[in-house]
């Protein structure tokens, strides 16, 4: 009333006529855009395209309310009942979920949808069974399959048809009209047919063997699988998921206590830290994930102190503990006499410019050049091409005498990038934050974070820095890297992990040398005291430019 009303007024106004030079504008007002759409409705074409949009929005919140409330089923898995159900969660994915011992997660698909499973209760007579049988691993491996392939047939089932049902009736309800309600119920169906191609076309089967855990680290190692499974990739998917129910098994069988991990013999396990930075609690869990991964020996890419005072070098004496090789390259924190103490314990190969054999791997390390152990000696260092061109002349070095090492160590990543073509992985520090690249000739740096939580120095910023670590697997064979494990501890206490799987993948690729050598007029850099170090640096390129310091 009150708009029909304002038209019959403005339809009585009479403007008086404006001479012939007035601007258009003026000779034409025209009303503002939100009154004149309400004193002109929308024509006929505009109501169209609101409709329709009203009947999609309908059909597919109705479809996924439907998927979401019907995704939920109780199905057996062999002598566990497991739940799986359907969850929004942009990005997709599959969790499982096994209290108390944690969660793995696994990049199986993309979409706005992810795939749940927790494990709900044990059956303790077919878990006897299970243990006890001397059945043998292929028929066990067939009937989990066939369980939860079932299980996932019946909740697809399930959501379709209530996702269906609930499209339909939104649209009965909202539109009371059977032609819209049908419609509705056709964009229901394009989109799950849309969601189902979108989950198909990104469905990953290797997602098995590199999952994501959040849990009690000393369950770990049981739950994501030895070393086996990153060698074999996906043909060990099936046997790995007979493993899985298996040690969930003895779990609850043998009162919380998993079975004994055993690791694949055919792997060589390396445990990489950096920058411990005089924090004790990083030998605590350097200590519980030697034991629980079996290491065979740890690499330590420097910065062990804060300071490398005298003081700090008895910080040392915790290397002895772990009883079992530690290789250590000196950081730029760590001093001669740190470097020391860390050599007079008897597990300790110290590696300065130097080639030794651990374990069956030959591996290389080189001190850091620099000693800035606080801020005033930091503008002491080397820059960024003179510490390239330092790799580059220790790695030519090692190419004249025809050796090529299967790992190489240091402290600094911008001097490990002086070998790349000269072995296939370089272990770096110094910057407390992980990351790792394949380089053009094929030799992979890469980079820890802190092992430590960087120290006190950790405590700086608004989080603390984690404590960061990973478990290396070579090929015992071959001695090249096939996978790592990425430990993330922190805000969860020391106990708890996020355990994140990689592979290599062509762990076998051709390793060649830089197109380019460092020219031979290059100047060298010996291991010298600071006080003859060089006292400037060359201007480093654009795109050698240094990230902001991590210590």
């Amino acid at each position: 009333m009150l708009v029909a009303h304002i038209r019959t007024v403005l339809s009585r106004v009479r403007l008086p006529r404006l001479p012939e030079g007035s601007p258009a504008w003026l000779r034409r007002p025209r009303l503002p855009p939100r009154l004149r759409s309400r004193l002109h409705p929308p024509g006929p074409r505009t109501r169209r395209w609101a409709g329709a949009l009203a009947v999609l929005a309908a059909g597919l919140a109705g479809g996924l309310a439907g998927l979401l409330l019907g995704g939920r089923v109780e199905t057996p898995v062999g002598p566990t009942d497991v739940s799986l159900l359907l969850r929004p969660q942009w990005g997709g994915g599959t969790t499982i979920q096994i209290p108390p011992l944690g969660a793995l997660h696994l990049d199986t698909h993309w979409g706005p949808l992810a795939l749940e499973a927790r494990v709900t209760e044990l059956r303790p007579e077919p878990a006897r069974e299970l243990i006890e049988s001397d059945t043998g691993l292929d028929q066990i491996t067939d009937q989990i399959t066939d369980q939860l392939r079932h299980g996932v047939l019946i909740l697809l089932l399930r959501a379709t048809a209530l996702g269906l049902t609930l499209s339909f009736l939104a649209g009965l309800l909202l539109f009371r009209s059977w032609r819209k309600a049908l419609a509705g119920l056709g964009c229901s169906v394009a989109g799950m047919l849309v969601l189902v191609l979108l989950t198909w076309s990104t469905f990953n089967p290797q997602a098995i063997a590199e999952p994501r855990y959040t849990g009690i680290l000393s369950n770990a190692p049981q739950l994501v699988g030895d070393a086996q499974s990153i060698v074999e990739r996906f043909s060990a998917y099936r046997a790995q998921l007979a493993k899985l129910v298996g040690n969930v098994s003895e779990l609850y069988a043998a009162t919380s206590t998993l079975p004994e991990y055993e690791p694949d013999p055919s792997t060589i396990r390396v445990l990489h830290v950096s920058d411990i930075h005089l924090n004790p609690a990083a030998f605590s869990v350097m200590r519980s994930v030697s034991t629980q991964f079996k290491i065979n020996f740890i690499v330590d890419s420097g910065d062990l102190t804060d300071h490398g005072s005298e003081p700090e070098e008895k910080f040392a004496d915790e290397i002895e503990s772990l009883k079992i090789p530690y290789v250590f390259v000196r950081g730029n924190h760590d001093s001669q006499g740190i470097q020391d103490a860390v050599d007079d314990q008897k597990n300790a190969i110290v590696l300065d410019d130097e080639l030794q054999e651990v374990e069956g791997l030959r591996v290389y390390g080189t001190g850091d050049p620099r000693y800035t152990p606080d801020k005033t000696t930091r503008d002491d260092h080397l820059g960024v091409t003179q510490l390239r061109t330092l790799g580059s002349q220790l790695a030519q070095k090692l190419r004249n005498a025809g050796t090529t090492p299967d790992m190489v160590v240091s402290h600094d990543p911008f001097e490990g990038e002086g070998f790349t073509g000269t072995t296939p992985i370089v272990l770096s520090g110094h910057g407390h934050k992980r990351s790792t690249r394949l380089l053009p000739t094929g030799t992979r740096l890469f980079v820890q974070g802190s092992t430590g939580g960087a120290g006190l120095r950790g405590l700086e910023h608004e989080e603390p820095t984690p404590i960061e670590l990973s478990v290396l697997y070579f090929s015992r064979a071959t001695h090249r890297l096939q996978g790592w494990d990425d430990i993330r501890l922190g805000g969860l206490g020391l106990t708890s992990a996020q355990i994140e799987r990689h592979l290599e993948p062509k762990p076998d690729r051709t390793i060649g040398p830089p197109a380019t050598q460092p020219p031979t007029n290059s100047p060298t850099f010996p291991s010298l005291p600071p006080s003859q170090w060089p006292t400037e640096s060359p201007t480093p390129s654009p795109s050698a430019t240094r990230p902001p310091e991590g210590d």
